[in-house]
C-alpha cells in the first residue's frame, strides 16, 4: 500500500495538477492510516485497508485533538486513495465509500472592520521590515489573495501599468485580479527600499526574506499576527482573515456575488455564498434601497 501511495501521489501531480501543498496533505493523511495499520514505515498489505481500519483512524484523529474540519479533510483523502486503489485493481472493493463525513459547524468568515483595518495598515512603520510588511498586507487585502498565492507571486506576475496581477490559485488555475493604488504604492516603496530595479526577471519572487529567498507562509503568518494583532487586539487576525475582509467589504458596497467569485478564484459559487450570510440590518438597508415597493 505504501508503493500504491507513491503512484497515487504521482498521478495527483501529473494528471490532476495538484499543488505541492495538496500532495503533502494527502501524503500525511494517508500515511497516518498506514502507520496505524502496521507501524511507521512498515509494509502494509492491501487487505489491511478496510473500513474497520479507517474507522480506527478517524477515532484516533478525534482522540488526538483534531476537529471536524481536519477529520473531513482526512476522509476526503482516504476516499480518493480508495477509489484509486479500486480502479487499479489493488483493492477488491472501496472500504471508504460508505463512511460518512463528520458534521462540521458552519462558521462565518472572520473579518476586520474597514476603519480598524485601515488604521492597522497605516500604523506599519518605523523599522527595517516595515516597507515589506506593509506591501505584503496591502496586496493581500487589495486583491483577496490566499496565503500560498501571496508568497508564490513573481515579479513577472505584476502589471504595474494596468494595475493587475496574475495569480496561480488552487488546482493551478490562473486568474487576473486588480491591484489597488494603495497596494501598488506600497509595493513601489518596498522594492525601492530593497534596492531592486524596476526591470527584473519574471520569475523573481516579489516578497523575499533577508537572505533573498522567497518568503515562507509561516513568516507571513507571523507578520500578520505582529503587524495587525497589535492594533486590532482580540480580533484574531490571520492571512485568511484579510481575504475574507476583501470579499465582505466588496459585498457590503454592492459588488455582485459572481464578480466576487471570479476575484477570489472560487471554482463554485457555493464557496462564495458564505459571504451572503449578512446581519439583518444590512439586509434591511439593501431591501429598502432596491425593492420597488419597500
Amino acid at each position: 500500500m505504501r508503493e500504491a501511495l507513491e503512484r497515487f501521489l504521482s498521478e495527483l501531480a501529473a494528471q490532476r495538477r495538484a499543488s505541492r501543498h495538496t500532495i503533502d496533505a494527502y501524503r500525511r493523511d494517508i500515511t497516518r492510516v498506514l502507520d496505524l495499520a502496521a507501524g511507521p514505515g512498515r509494509p502494509v498489505p492491501a487487505t489491511a485497508w478496510t473500513r474497520t481500519l479507517l474507522e480506527r483512524a478517524m477515532h484516533d484523529l478525534y482522540r488526538t485533538g483534531h476537529g471536524a474540519a481536519s477529520a473531513a479533510r482526512a476522509l476526503a483523502a482516504w476516499r480518493t486513495f480508495s477509489r484509486f486503489g479500486t480502479r487499479r485493481g489493488i483493492l477488491a472493493e472501496d472500504p471508504a465509500r460508505t463512511l460518512a463525513f463528520p458534521r462540521r459547524p458552519r462558521r462565518l468568515p472572520r473579518t476586520l472592520p474597514p476603519v480598524e483595518l485601515a488604521a492597522a495598515l497605516d500604523a506599519i512603520a518605523g523599522d527595517e521590515l516595515a516597507p515589506r510588511d506593509r506591501a505584503l498586507l496591502e496586496l493581500a487585502y487589495s486583491s483577496g489573495l490566499r496565503l500560498a498565492e501571496l508568497v508564490g507571486l513573481n515579479r513577472g506576475d505584476l502589471d504595474r501599468r494596468a494595475g493587475l496581477v496574475r495569480v496561480r490559485g488552487k488546482g493551478r488555475r490562473e486568474r487576473i485580479v486588480p491591484v489597488g493604488d494603495a497596494a501598488l504604492t506600497s509595493l513601489d516603496r518596498y522594492l525601492a527600499a530593497t534596492g531592486r530595479p524596476a526591470a527584473a526577471r519574471g520569475d523573481e519572487p516579489v516578497f523575499v526574506g533577508r537572505a533573498g529567498a522567497r518568503l515562507s507562509g509561516r513568516t507571513v503568518q507571523r507578520v500578520v499576527a505582529r503587524r495587525l494583532g497589535q492594533v486590532a487586539t482580540g480580533l484574531g487576525v490571520t492571512p485568511h482573515a484579510l481575504r475574507h475582509s476583501f470579499a465582505t467589504h466588496l459585498l457590503d458596497r454592492g459588488a455582485d456575488l459572481r464578480a466576487i467569485q471570479e476575484l477570489l478564484g472560487h471554482a463554485s459559487l457555493s464557496s462564495t455564498q458564505v459571504y451572503t450570510h449578512v446581519p439583518g440590518a444590512r439586509l434591511r438597508k439593501v431591501y429598502e434601497q432596491t425593492h420597488p415597493r419597500a
